[in-house]
């Protein structure tokens, strides 16, 4: 089995992947960083969307573990200490493979094609400095005009993050759907939007289309950030490709959840 880490650049990050390394080619293991079947991400959370956009050409090969070397996160949730454990169960391929959907973003330009994204959280529509205007459609039908500071689509593993934050609803991460959610719409006597998250299943789609072509926008797709202009359009809907983690143990989301949110445990 070949594998390989992506780390934070922290003291303990490195310190712990200089270990795992060691550890796991004194098991066997080979250690490629051109085409693993399992990839250790040393860090956070933000660590492990590094490693799926560094990997994400290899979907349906690799998966994931993280472990964290800050705060219990929902990607990394293997501690420090666990480090031997983890490597030994890696040796023996002790573990199962679990697969959650992923967000497909299409960038329509008006004049130079299509460009194609993944993403693991989320994915924002913004505008750095006019309120942002965008027809959403739903499945080829107008549903509303926005007016705000912008949009957040999510999957259900990213619904925990940006997605919460703006009041989006929680959503388990093996449901195969995206959420829909505004930032700051504004919302009066002459302006309408439906001010509540969208959750759209998998054979839903949601298309923004500016409504002026000269308007210029910023995106991110998780923690890229990509200015847009001359956009027709941009599509949204669950990706064909999923993510795949290693799973070593139950993973209790609402647990997760509880612990993260709502217990006041230090």
């Amino acid at each position: 089995m070949n594998f390989a880490i992506q780390a934070r650049l922290d003291d303990q990050s490195k310190e712990l992947t200089e270990l795992a390394k060691t550890y796991l080619l004194d098991f066997g293991l080979k250690h490629d960083e051109e085409s693993p079947d399992i990839v250790l991400s040393i860090g956070g959370d933000g660590t492990l969307l590094h490693a799926f956009h560094r990997f994400s050409h290899l979907l349906d090969k690799v998966s994931f573990v993280g472990i964290h070397t800050g705060h219990l996160g929902f990607y990394a949730d293997w501690k420090p200490s666990e480090l031997e454990k983890l490597v030994l169960s890696i040796a023996k391929k002790d573990f199962n493979v679990v697969e959650y959907p992923l967000l497909e973003v299409q960038v329509h330009h008006n004049s130079s094609g299509v460009n194609k994204y993944l993403a693991l959280n989320e994915a924002t529509v913004k505008s750095p400095s006019v309120t942002l205007v965008m027809d959403v459609e739903l499945n080829g039908k107008h549903f509303e005009r926005f007016r705000g500071d912008g949009l957040c689509v999510s999957t259900p593993s990213g619904s925990t993050a940006y997605n919460k934050a703006l009041g989006g609803a929680i959503i388990h991460p093996t449901l195969q759907a995206i959420q829909l959610t505004e930032m700051a719409s504004i919302n009066n006597r002459v302006f309408r939007t439906v001010g509540s998250s969208l959750v759209l299943p998998a054979h839903h789609n949601c298309e923004l289309k500016p409504v002026s072509e000269s308007q210029e926008f910023n995106m991110t797709i998780d923690h890229i950030s990509l200015d847009q202009s001359d956009v027709a359009k941009i599509q949204f809907n669950v990706a064909r490709e999923k993510v795949r983690f290693a799973r070593f143990r139950p993973f209790p989301f609402w647990e997760r959840v509880h612990e993260s949110f709502v217990s006041n445990d230090v």
